[in-house]
């Protein structure tokens, strides 16, 4: 065989393992830090306006994740959202409505004492 052929034969081969021994050692951090950004929280409350829900949750009760990294998965036992009549407080509240076991996804949080203030969730 010759001398070349053999030499990019033997760098596809290194370059390939090296590319599956990478890939799963992603996969291993990813689901490490999946489990780092976990919180619980036992209550909490979102604003619902006219166009759509407010893009933070307030919780009570919580845990606070491990890692301060970006993405948090909430797992939330009670959520009562506060449906408004308008695009503002002014209008007055139309109906609340209580969810129960409700999971969402935040980019991030502030916390004082008790409470957690959740910021950048999209609508579920």
């Amino acid at each position: 065989m010759n001398l070349i052929l053999k030499r990019l034969l033997g760098i596809t081969a290194a370059v390939a393992t090296g590319a599956a021994a990478l890939l799963g050692t992603g996969a291993d951090t990813a689901g490490a830090v999946g489990d780092d950004n976990s919180a619980h929280c036992d209550r909490a409350e979102q604003d619902m306006w006219s166009d759509g829900p407010s893009r933070s949750v307030t919780g009570h009760d919580c845990s606070i994740p491990t890692d301060r990294d970006r993405w948090f998965t909430v797992e939330i036992d009670t959520l009562v959202q506060v449906h408004y009549k308008g695009d503002n407080l002014d209008g007055g509240v139309d109906r609340t409505e209580t969810l129960h076991n409700r999971t969402i996804r935040c980019l991030g949080y502030t916390s004082d004492g008790d409470t957690v203030n959740w910021f950048g969730c999209p609508p579920a």
